[in-house]
């Protein structure tokens, strides 16, 4: 079974010199304050391509033999990856085929491209990471290239395990506490692996998105099991099947596996970048979106927490900020259901509505053959504690026809 050497490691970080930033750890004020621990961040956002794919894609690309590499590599992603390799290729003047999801955000495609510039080519197919890594190993084989995997390869595990030479090196002070981001496994088994030989007190804990909870179920399977479905927000930690090499090394050097709401996350990157003016994509903000339920267990302890990447797209802000109010409590849909006669509408906001509350979305078609005709309306709270009064009063007034927020089907098609 593969194992994780720091002689290896040491080789990738010599390899990313001048390659890969070594990223800052630094004290953040503002969770220290928030949780009563030193609360530290590792900024891999900061890399030049923002995020700390770079360094085991490099460090793979690195490894092929020059003859090999003439024919040009492949490689599947979400956007992170597909950037670190397309980085790679333009450095070592090396061709690359980068297979990306179609959902993915069209700021991680022009950055591949950019930072690829003639020497990749973008594919977009399938609906996940899943569906273009199918392609992408297809096409592969077809032209005899060599395929360079996020995740399952010894090399790109290696080129992320530098990451945990860099915080022990760094850091002034016992780690108690290291989050790690969790997608397909790379980082979590590189940094984990480094953990366990050189600061094996410290507590690890694997954080992924509650929609995509495959290393969770990997582990509490005790085999590697690929899931159905997942929800497909926190695109750069969302697959339905982690590594198998990554699995073998996290089962064993994990403390913990943890899952956080994409609403928390969403609510995460807003509070980060408000406070503290950091821009972090979905899964560059979970590790410290997961502290809330650690609450009591990091008090007083010396925490670091991985922010892997800040690859957001800015078009994606309204919906960040409509996740983080839902999963505040504060935001909330309904039927409403207007008689049809003139005064309905200020009867509803005079009677219904608390003074703090506003209306922020509303549909509604007069039927002129119905005595009620509904109308779709959300509706922002000042503090989640109004909802029980805000529903009690549409109910007493006749007005209420159907809470939305935990039917999400229906939610999704109405709003």
């Amino acid at each position: 079974m593969y194992k994780v050497e720091l002689s290896d490691v040491e080789a990738a970080a010599k390899r990313l010199k001048n390659i890969a930033l070594c990223s800052p750890l630094g004290l953040n004020e503002t969770q220290s304050r928030e949780f009563g621990a030193s609360v530290y961040f590792k900024r891999e956002d900061l890399q030049q391509v923002r995020s700390y794919k770079i360094r085991g894609a490099y460090n793979k690309i690195s490894s092929i033999l020059p003859e090999d590499l003439k024919k040009g590599v492949v490689c599947a992603s979400a956007g992170n990856h597909a950037q670190g390799v397309a980085y790679s290729c333009a450095r070592k003047k090396v061709k690359g085929m980068i297979f990306m999801p179609t959902p993915t955000p069209k700021q991680k495609i022009a950055q591949v491209e950019m930072f690829g510039s003639v020497y990749v080519e973008v594919i977009l197919v399938g609906d996940t990471f899943d569906d273009a890594s199918k392609q992408a190993r297809a096409y592969c084989k077809t032209n005899a290239m060599h395929f360079v995997h996020p995740f399952d390869d010894e090399k790109v595990i290696e080129g992320q395990a530098t990451i945990g030479l860099e915080i022990l090196a760094q850091s002034k002070v016992g780690i108690d506490y290291l989050f790690l981001p969790v997608g397909g496994g790379g980082v979590a088994s590189g940094v984990s692996s480094v953990f366990k030989a050189l600061s094996p007190n410290t507590k690890i804990i694997g954080v992924e998105p509650e929609g995509a909870p495959s290393m969770s179920t990997s582990i509490s399977n005790g085999k590697n099991t690929p899931l159905q479905d997942i929800e497909k927000f926190v695109d750069g930690a969302s697959v339905k099947r982690v590594g198998d090499l990554n699995f073998n090394i996290c089962k064993e050097n994990l403390t913990q596996m943890a899952t956080v709401h994409e609403g928390k996350i969403c609510q995460t990157i807003l509070d980060m970048y408000n406070k503290d003016a950091i821009v972090v994509e979905p899964a560059g903000a979970m590790t410290v979106a997961v502290l809330d339920d650690y609450r009591e267990e990091i008090k007083g302890k010396n925490v670091v927490c991985l922010v892997s990447g800040s690859n957001n797209d800015i078009t994606r802000t309204e919906e960040i900020k409509e996740r983080a109010l839902l999963h505040g409590g504060v935001k909330h849909y309904f039927v409403v259901r207007f008689p049809q006669r003139a005064g309905a509408l200020k009867e509803f906001v005079d009677k219904v509505l608390g003074p703090q509350d506003d209306i922020t979305h509303f549909e509604y078609s007069k039927k002129q053959s119905s005595t009620n005709a509904p109308a779709v309306v959300g509706i922002e709270l000042s503090h989640p504690m109004d909802f029980s009064s805000l529903k009690e009063r549409m109910i007493a007034y006749n007005f209420f026809g159907e809470y939305l927020n935990d039917k999400p089907d229906l939610f999704h098609f109405l709003v």
